[in-house]
């Protein structure tokens, strides 16, 4: 018998909710956290609105000291550790910098770009000659890895501490890559998660590629419109979300709270064949991904009562509801509850995999489907393919039992990952 794995803490930063309270009541009313943002204006964005949590310096103080928050110019790095403290703190833990090394633990936590500002700001400095003026927290704060440094020290991890990054997936794969190491009695815990900063030198290149939505400059919440028919391109957003990751027995033995079993899920690569792009998926792999997800949680698509998908308000949205038709062979009626959490805080990058599992992680517990906003309009594709009472307009309550969360990345990668209600 290989070894069940659950997961006993949850934290969350997002555009509409920091701390898994906030997020959760968020989810349930339709609350969105999109916004104007003059700065974008000043720069000529077509887009001018994004998803960006808000994080007072009272709240920075609570998770960091004064010498680490001197000169921290990290928004990803900061999103993470919040969470990722968050939920190792909500499984039970203490963060406690006198504690001894625990070497059972360790931390898989994702991002897309780190800390673009500290860079920012360190060219400049480069540039005016003053490479002794760069401080001794560039490196740390502009590494990829840096959120998993800053993290596995702040709590003394002692297994294996890593960083993964695969684009919009990276979140979910984290998830997957943990469920492994446990399963395989590598670690009796993980902390995973993925974050993604802030900011025009991140939002940037997308807004030049013309993916993102120009049309809700005077109406920001109603610009992030996942199948709708008036959907014009995504909106961005940034944050981050956090899970603790425990094998069952180790959760019991400590009489843990327990939010949901990771069955299991798949990870693989279109390879930029058949359709397949750097920006569009190869539908036979998404539709492999997802399959494969399924044999090797030991379930059948009839199982499936709750897709989160990842939908990003893009032209590629009808094809994702087409590929899932085909992969569960489900289709109209038949199909099941589906939303994507987007519509409420836009597309959240290589966080987004993450605050979208940690949102269906709540729906889970909490036995409820969150509204997809703005999707009065369903797109015809869509409708064709399943049923309008499918994708829920406002939050419903429901008896749910098992969720896939599945994420497609640029680069043509992809990740769908099982979840299952605990009960005791």
């Amino acid at each position: 018998m290989k070894t069940r794995v659950v997961i006993t803490g949850l934290g969350v930063v997002a555009p509409n909710g920091v701390g898994i309270s906030e997020f959760s009541e968020a989810l349930k009313i339709g609350k969105s956290g999109i916004s104007f943002h003059q700065e974008l204006k000043d720069l000529n964005f077509s887009c001018q609105i994004g998803g960006v949590p808000k994080i007072t310096d009272e709240l920075k103080s609570k998770y960091f000291t004064e010498l680490q928050l001197r000169g921290f110019n990290s928004s990803g790095i900061l999103y993470g550790c919040i969470s990722g403290i968050d939920a190792w703190q909500d499984a039970g833990f203490e963060m406690n910098s006198n504690s001894e090394l625990d070497y059972d633990t360790g931390l898989i936590f994702g991002t897309g770009t780190s800390g673009v500002e500290k860079f920012r700001e360190a060219i400049y400095k480069l540039d005016e000659g003053n490479v002794r003026r760069l401080g001794s927290t560039v490196v740390l704060q502009t590494m990829a890895s840096g959120v998993s440094a800053y993290l596995s020290g702040m709590l003394g991890l002692g297994n294996q501490v890593t960083t993964n990054s695969s684009a919009c997936t990276t979140g979910t794969e984290a998830v997957l890559m943990a469920f492994d190491r446990i399963q395989n009695g590598r670690a009796k815990r993980m902390l995973v998660g993925s974050c993604s900063d802030y900011g025009p030198y991140l939002w940037g290149g997308f807004d030049a590629m013309r993916v993102m939505t120009y049309k809700y400059n005077d109406n920001p919440e109603n610009g992030s419109r996942p199948m709708s028919a008036s959907a014009s391109g995504f909106v961005p957003g940034s944050g981050a979300g956090a899970l603790v990751l425990e094998s069952l027995e180790s959760a019991l033995e400590r009489n843990a709270k327990i939010y949901a079993e990771v069955l299991g899920g798949e990870v693989n690569s279109g390879g930029q064949r058949q359709g397949g792009t750097l920006t569009a998926p190869n539908p036979e792999a998404v539709k492999r991904c997802i399959q494969k997800a399924l044999e090797h949680s030991n379930i059948e698509s009839k199982d499936i009562d709750y897709i989160n998908g990842h939908l990003t308000a893009t032209s590629k949205d009808a094809l994702e509801i087409e590929n899932w038709t085909k992969a569960l062979q489900r289709n109209g009626t038949n199909f099941p509850f589906i939303n994507s959490t987007k519509s409420l805080v836009g597309h959240c990058l290589a966080a987004a995999g993450a605050i979208e599992c940690v949102a269906s992680i709540i729906q889970l517990k909490d036995q409820f489907i969150a509204p997809n906003e703005n999707c009065e309009d369903l797109h015809p594709d869509i409708e064709r393919l399943i049923s309008s009472k499918s994708i829920p307009k406002h939050k419903i309550d429901s008896d749910i039992n098992i969720i896939a969360k599945a994420s497609f990345g640029f680069g043509d990668v992809n990740a769908c990952v099982l979840f299952k209600r605990f009960i005791a």
